[in-house]
């Protein structure tokens, strides 16, 4: 008999209500009998401090103007600021972000500038924005002279230093070559439905290098990303054989995933079907949405995870020592089982609970309203899912979980944050055409966190790339500071150690990025508070 561990209450994720929050914001969907396919993949969220007050803040995407929409009325973004109380005011207009210029798809977060404050990109359908962070409470539309080239349709990227010169560099998915001339229909009902996405031709995905002074330059041609025509819909920056050098995992839509290894010198090499990662096992391209890297196992090696439509499974890709080959261990996780029936989007590993293990919180929901008319078994709106870690065995506890877990949803964009500083890490989920969902953490009662927000100096301001190791309780784990990740949309960059019952941390040692690469050990950070550690300081600040 299972025991809802909800029914006493709190549950474990509790949806905190609009009124509670002062979230009244709301996306526009745009969807229409004409079934343009931009129109099933949004929104994008991001948690991140705008205001560099230490409370994370929200950005939530909308549609807008395009070839095939023309709103009735001026569709707003929304940047929340974190009041520090649990509640959100709407300040949108007054930094300068509320406008929507394209059909809006999700939010890349990163200060790519290294001058403390967080810059954004809006992505989109019909062109992309870029947004740098004045440090007043505005941003600047700087998307004419960053040196970044329009494309058609910008779902994903990421910002991350590929070439270990301590600027933030930048990777842009392209999603297909789409024409809204182009409709699906004939089907039994008579009308028109969203075309998979295997009828468009690939596109080309973009890689800038940051030329240091605000502006970026197109370093494609000739690289394996250039030959690599795809259909992006997710990337995560990692490293996968241990060598310093940040690699790339790109989930791509009805073509093969792809996983670009850095050699350095501005050379990759991409290993997406060697390294058993582009394919189902049986050598078919999936419909690749949500994707992400952790090491969820606790070995020492990153691993991968692909969340794909539904009958294709999601993909747990167990990383086989750094050999640059992976194994799909999703069946012996319950995840295939869990995820037959269900379209993964935003997805994220992490430590809910304090244990010091990443667990697995993914949210789904079918890209096609009309899927109930020719499917018995397979919906529209899907609720989400939750899998416990358990010392490297992945549990399904949604039905245990709280109420979120049994609500279906459209959900799209996920990104993970602690909105109320408490380490316990909250949730935030973009809903097609409906309201977002804000999901206080109430795990971990009685355990014990360290919360590090760590600045490079001579590496990239963000740290990104970054290894954590860290020892309590005679227990030593080891984290890798990933860039991106779950579909269209940003996570808190803070880094959250659970502790266990363990009531003091012993040490944490961070390996900063190239070109550092300097290792320091910090014998005095505190627990149960965030800390920020500065590279090169030797010890923590107070």
């Amino acid at each position: 008999m299972t025991t809802l561990l909800w029914s006493q209450a709190p549950p474990l994720f509790e949806e905190i209500p609009s009124s509670a929050s002062g979230i009244t914001w709301t996306h526009e969907s745009a969807m229409s009998e004409d079934h343009y396919l931009p129109e099933s993949m949004p929104p994008g969220v991001a948690f991140f401090d705008y205001n560099n007050d230490g409370w994370m803040d929200i950005f939530l995407v909308n549609t807008g103007p395009c070839d095939f929409y023309t709103p009735k009325s001026a569709l707003k973004n929304a940047l929340y600021r974190n009041n520090g109380d649990g509640t959100f005011t709407d300040v949108a207009e007054k930094a300068g972000v509320a406008e929507t210029k394209s059909f809006g798809m999700g939010v890349v977060v990163g200060d790519y500038d290294n001058d403390g404050w967080q810059d954004m990109i809006v992505t989109g359908y019909g062109g992309f924005r870029v947004y740098h962070n004045n440090g007043d409470g505005a941003f600047e539309d700087v998307t004419e002279s960053c040196g970044l080239k329009q494309t058609p349709w910008t779902t994903s990227g990421v910002f991350y230093d590929f070439d270990n010169d301590g600027w933030p560099d930048l990777h842009l998915l392209e999603f297909c070559e789409y024409t809204k001339d182009v409709s699906c229909g004939g089907n039994k009902l008579g009308r028109k439905f969203y075309c998979v996405p295997r009828i468009f031709n690939p596109a080309h995905s973009l890689v800038y290098r940051n030329n240091g002074d605000g502006t970026f330059t197109d370093v494609t041609k000739g690289t394996a990303i250039e030959k690599a025509l795809g259909k992006g819909m997710s990337a995560i920056t990692t490293d996968i054989n241990g060598d310093g050098l940040l690699d790339l995992f790109v989930s791509n839509d009805t073509v093969q995933n792809f996983l670009f290894m850095n050699r350095g010198a501005g050379q990759w090499d991409e290993i997406g079907l060697s390294s058993l990662v582009g394919y189902s096992a049986n050598g078919q391209p999936r419909s690749g949405m949500g994707v992400e890297a952790a090491d969820f196992d606790a070995d020492g090696w990153e691993d991968l995870y692909v969340a794909n439509i539904d009958q294709e499974m999601f993909s747990l890709y167990k990383n086989r020592n750094g050999k640059e080959i992976f194994s799909d261990v999703a069946a012996q996780h319950g995840i295939a089982q869990a995820s037959r029936k269900l379209s993964g989007w935003g997805v994220k590993f992490f430590d809910f609970d304090l244990d010091g293990w990443q667990d697995l919180f993914q949210v789904n929901g079918h890209p096609d309203d009309m899927v109930e008319s020719y499917s018995m078994s397979v919906k529209w709106k899907e609720p989400p899912f939750f899998f416990r870690n358990e010392n490297g065995k992945l549990r399904n506890i949604s039905a245990e979980a709280g109420p979120i877990f049994q609500k279906d949803l459209t959900a799209r964009g996920m990104a993970v944050g602690d909105y109320n500083n408490d380490g316990r890490i909250d949730v935030m989920i973009g809903n097609l055409g409906d309201a977002p969902i804000l999901l206080k953490n109430n795990a971990g009662q009685g355990r014990h966190w360290a919360g590090l927000q760590l600045q490079g100096v001579k590496c990239n301001r963000d740290a990104i790339g970054a290894r954590i190791t860290w020892s309590a309780g005679g227990v030593t784990r080891s984290r890798q500071k990933n860039r991106g990740g779950s579909y269209l949309s940003s996570h808190d960059p803070r880094e959250v150690l659970g502790l266990g019952t363990a009531d003091k941390l012993d040490w944490v040692e961070i390996k900063w990025p190239l070109p550092s690469g300097r290792v320091e050990r910090f014998l005095s950070v505190p627990i149960d508070k965030y800390t920020k550690i500065v590279e090169g300081t030797g010890v923590p600040p107070s």
